[in-house]
């Protein structure tokens, strides 16, 4: 269980998180673990077979806390919540605008950018550390793929034509990812392409864990600043589809979560038996693997950078609040466009 920067994740299976006073308490087979004043906590995330007493749910709702439940893989389930108390004009002018086919199209563009920018300097780091000569071609021609991708976004008609951009980067990025994994850790953590539900090896399944969370937080940052999470620009609308949520992820996907389990896998922080391959071929991050990789996400949004649009530091974990409060001004006309977070 880690509290960090006001969410509360629980991940002990059979844990039971109940209400004492006024503070949140989790037992295990009866035997206090974790005892938290509820004034500290933004939101609570419970992680597989978890129990949670009734009166807490509703002291949570009071409050305006979310309690979100996701499977043991971190794959999204329900998200608990009180009556939404966002600003009404707020939604209104983003429902609005996004059916200003121009305007939703020039947001979209900018949410590709980003995130082909950020995984266009994974890519160049990768190439500067890599210490294979033969390789280092490679990750740099696929960063040059990618910078003429961004080319063709930029020039993009209408939003199936930027989706089809944007999915043919994706899989050039994916594809030359294994490239940045060390030499020794490829065959434990070896990737051909993106997969997901289920994730069909351990790089996939790492990064599908990292992404759940993310998008948790995304959703959060979107819904904090009033604005509706499922009416997104680039993601299609579909029922229970926070699409709004997806669209700011992208941006952070190769900060927050690509780098971060290049970090854990290189280092050895993770090794093939904190995996389980399920029969049928889907692979699974397991125990204790799965806490440690939660506390490595949460000190990754402690760490400091400088803001570009700021010119100050902030923490990472700040970034996707940040992001959204942006959206929401270039929703009621006070910005003129909408600039994503390009990593350094």
């Amino acid at each position: 269980m880690q509290q960090i920067l006001n969410t509360l994740y629980v991940m002990t299976p059979n844990a039971y998180v109940h209400l004492e006073n006024d503070t949140l308490r989790v037992d295990v087979e009866r035997e206090k673990k974790l005892q938290v004043p509820l004034h500290h906590l933004g939101s609570v995330v419970c992680f597989g077979n978890i129990m949670v007493s009734p009166a807490l749910l509703h002291r949570l709702a009071d409050e305006g806390k979310s309690l979100v439940f996701l499977n043991e893989n971190g794959r999204f389930k329900a998200r608990v919540e009180g009556p939404v108390s966002g600003n009404i004009l707020l939604r209104r002018a983003h429902h609005a605008r996004a059916g200003e086919a121009p305007f939703a199209l020039e947001l979209a563009k900018a949410c590709v950018a980003g995130k082909l920018r950020n995984c266009r300097q994974v890519l160049l780091r990768g190439a500067r550390e890599n210490i294979v000569p033969s390789e280092q071609p490679t990750l740099a021609a696929t960063a040059e793929e990618l910078r003429q991708a961004l080319r063709r976004a930029e020039l993009a008609s209408d939003l199936d034509v930027l989706r089809g951009v944007e999915g043919d980067a994706a899989k050039r990025y994916f594809g030359c990812l294994p490239l940045v994994v060390r030499a020794d850790q490829r065959e434990a953590f070896a990737m051909l392409g993106r997969t997901r539900r289920p994730p069909l090896d351990r790089f996939n399944a790492l990064l599908s864990f990292l992404y759940s969370m993310l998008m948790n937080d995304c959703r959060s940052a979107a819904e904090s600043v009033g604005l509706d999470p499922q009416l997104g620009f680039l993601h299609a609308v579909r029922p229970g589809r926070a699409a709004l949520a997806l669209d700011l992820m992208e941006e952070f996907r190769p900060v927050l979560a690509d780098r971060l389990a290049l970090t854990l896998v290189n280092r050895k922080q993770l090794v093939a038996e904190d995996f389980v391959v399920r029969p049928g071929g889907a692979v699974s991050l397991e125990g204790e693997a799965r806490k440690q990789v939660v506390t490595a996400y949460q000190e990754r949004k402690q760490e400091t950078l400088a803001h570009p649009l700021l010119e100050s530091n902030v923490a990472m974990g700040l970034l996707a609040l940040l992001q959204a409060r942006f959206l929401a001004r270039v929703i009621r006309g006070e910005m003129e466009s909408y600039v994503p977070f390009l990593m350094r």
